[in-house]
């Protein structure tokens, strides 16, 4: 698998949904939806033993996915460097204070109200700093779903605190993109090493090799990955 074409279309990138040609040209937006999860779940299983036995140990991964927009990227903010659990709490605790989170609301709260809401220092500054983007209008996420990967990517890093790993994490589970592999992802980056048995001196290049047969389906495989890793350990997550 991989790119069949180099061309990047001129006019807006075609969304393409479930990615069932198995064929994509660079430019092209490739999506999936929780109609097709299963059957891609399926055809990864059947190109890889490792996947495979997650999927015959412990059932299909759920359908993850948030919602577009501002709440879900304070949501991503939030779980970075920490456990999902405790991000969870603390966003919550953001949602009995102010309900609806949205850019304007987190403009008009004082650090002290962020604090009780167990923002830490840094992560009160990134929202602010993505909330000014959203108010200004300079980020305008509504406008996304028709950019390509990359475009999405390039506009969400340019905001001071989210970088490559939190802008994945939103291609994947807000926009439903289909090839993504972020091996910033820790708990990611376990699974792969436990399923396929990979010592600690295997490093990017080789974990990207063994994902590269996955493509153009590589955001499901890591969904499979992740699904093994939490259900290994018994772990509960709030979307």
């Amino acid at each position: 698998m991989g790119l069949l074409g180099t061309e990047r279309c001129d006019d807006p990138p075609q969304i393409v949904k479930g990615c069932r040609a198995e064929q994509y040209i660079k430019g092209m937006v490739m999506t999936f939806g929780e109609d097709d999860f299963q059957s891609i779940c399926e055809l990864l299983s059947r190109r890889d033993a490792g996947l495979r036995g997650i999927i015959g140990d412990h059932g299909y991964p759920p359908f993850w996915t948030r919602k577009e927009g501002f709440s879900t990227l304070i949501l991503t903010i939030l779980e970075q460097q920490v456990s999902l659990a405790s991000a969870y709490a603390a966003f919550e605790r953001l949602r009995k204070k102010i309900g609806a989170v949205t850019a304007k609301k987190i403009l008009g709260m004082s650090d002290e109200d962020l604090r009780d809401c167990s923002f830490s220092r840094q992560k009160i500054l990134y929202s602010r700093e993505l909330a000014t983007a959203v108010s200004s209008g300079r980020l305008d996420l509504k406008r996304m779903s028709g950019d390509t990967d990359e475009e999405v990517r390039g506009q969400l890093t340019k905001i001071k605190g989210i970088g490559d790993w939190t802008a994945d994490v939103y291609l994947m589970h807000a926009l439903h993109r289909a090839d993504l592999f972020p091996l910033g992802d820790i708990a990611l980056v376990s699974s792969l090493r436990e399923t396929k048995g990979l010592g600690p001196e295997a490093g990017r290049q080789e974990m990207l090799a063994i994902a590269e047969p996955w493509r153009p389906y590589r955001s499901v495989a890591a969904m499979i990955l992740w699904h093994a890793y939490i259900s290994r350990r018994g772990i509960t997550i709030e979307l």
